[in-house]
């Protein structure tokens, strides 16, 4: 398996409409080594712009914001492109925002009242491609997926492909496209294919969703 540590630092964009949190952050990272602040902007359009040109390893994203939440910001990322990691970072523990933030394409719900140190074990394991959700949302989160098994379209493992089925399972360990890609012997391009297409089988929106539900039905074993 690869380094366990990244050679270069993770490249971190915060977007944020209060200023005194991205000080804040931006002192705490200062602190490592390993992580980089390379922009903050409390303008979620502002946001978008500076994510699709400076290209960062990982977007800490506000839930809350005045004309574009983060919700619609996180949205417009990845239509604009935006391949990198995206972690929402909220005050919000409400099981509809963090349900909405993940089906949207996140790639981890992170609560701002956490210790420092927290945040910054954490934001290494997303710069590590894995997914993030804070300790005490986890039941939450499970509670969700749960209550929607009732729904019509229950996910059925038998209709993925092997490949799709082994992707699943990396998706469970947390592994971002990369670090799939490079088990794999793949291309990123085709990684990112398979997962399309196995969230769209499953009827699943995101990929952490998919995570959860391979965790809970013992497909990641």
């Amino acid at each position: 398996m690869g380094q366990p540590i990244n050679e270069t630092p993770a490249s971190i964009l915060i977007i944020d409409d209060h200023p005194l949190l991205r000080r804040g952050v931006a002192q705490l990272l200062e602190l490592e080594d390993d992580l980089l602040l390379i922009g903050d902007t409390g303008v979620p359009q502002e946001g978008v712009r500076l994510a699709i040109e400076l290209d960062p390893d990982m977007v800490l994203l506000d839930l809350n914001m005045p004309e574009m939440d983060g919700i619609q910001t996180l949205k417009r990322l990845r239509d604009e492109g935006f391949a990198g990691r995206v972690v929402m970072f909220t005050v919000s523990d409400h099981e509809e925002d963090l349900v909405a933030a993940l089906r949207g394409g996140a790639d981890g719900y992170l609560l701002k009242d956490m210790e420092p140190e927290e945040m910054v074990r954490q934001l290494r394991q997303v710069a590590l491609g894995r997914m993030v959700v804070s300790e005490s949302l986890t039941a939450l989160l499970a509670e969700a997926l749960r209550n929607q098994r009732s729904a019509p379209a229950t996910p059925d493992i038998h209709s993925l492909t092997q490949r799709e089925r082994e992707i699943l399972r990396e998706l469970a360990a947390g592994l971002s496209n990369k670090l799939i890609a490079r088990k794999l012997d793949i291309t990123e391009g085709t990684v990112k294919v398979h997962v399309k297409h196995l969230l769209k089988k499953l009827n699943l929106r995101s990929r952490v969703e998919a995570a959860v539900w391979a965790v809970q039905e013992g497909i990641d074993r």
